[in-house]
């Protein structure tokens, strides 16, 4: 069963709001958000549930009963674990997450290529993926060259370059300077959340 707190915590972190703006865009005041941060509050008026429900995407009220809820993203496609596969967004069905899981990531990629081995992802893998522009040095991502070509590497970021690093000795790290990350372009578009083998 899920608690109020805990429902209102994760919306803050992935939205990284204050208390004040989650009580403007929900119509009460900030006493009553932290109220229900504080976990005195374990109900909710109908009209504040609704309120809370459409904000979040979600049902409030059957969380709050410990009931489940199914949560999909997403399979948009393939991503190589290698290079010179051109990105093509093509929708492969859907993939069941938790609750958390649904607040964290964005969607699913099949990779294909065995260049991330070493760091657990195997060719035939589901990744999930956060939709984001911005990595840290080392975070594992996904990253379109040219416009096409989608690769999923450990990213390391210096001050004028972006290495793109595999996770398998067989295959090549690739460098891009300043000026072919602007004229390529080479742009993050994804960090990798977690690797699923299916059975």
């Amino acid at each position: 069963m899920m608690e109020l707190r805990q429902i209102i915590l994760d919306y803050k972190n992935k939205y990284q709001i204050s208390n004040d703006e989650l009580a403007k865009r929900l119509g009460v005041n900030k006493s009553t958000i932290s109220r229900w941060l504080s976990g005195e509050v374990k109900s909710l008026q109908e009209d504040k549930m609704r309120r809370l429900s459409d904000l979040l995407g979600l049902d409030v009220e059957t969380l709050l009963k410990g009931k489940m809820i199914q949560f999909h993203k997403p399979i948009l496609g393939y991503v190589k674990a290698g290079y010179d596969l051109y990105g093509d967004e093509n929708y492969l069905g859907e993939e069941e997450v938790t609750f958390e899981d649904s607040r964290k990531g964005d969607y699913f990629l099949r990779v294909m290529g065995e260049s991330m081995e070493g760091a657990g992802i195997m060719d035939g893998d589901l990744v999930y993926i956060q939709q984001t522009r911005i990595l840290n040095s080392g975070d594992i991502g996904v990253v379109l060259i040219g416009g096409e070509e989608a690769t999923l590497k450990r990213v390391i970021l210096k001050k004028d370059m972006m290495i793109l690093e595999a996770a398998n000795p067989l295959v090549e790290n690739r460098y891009f300077s300043k000026e072919d990350i602007e004229s390529l372009p080479v742009e993050i578009i994804g960090k990798a959340i977690y690797s699923k083998t299916e059975l």
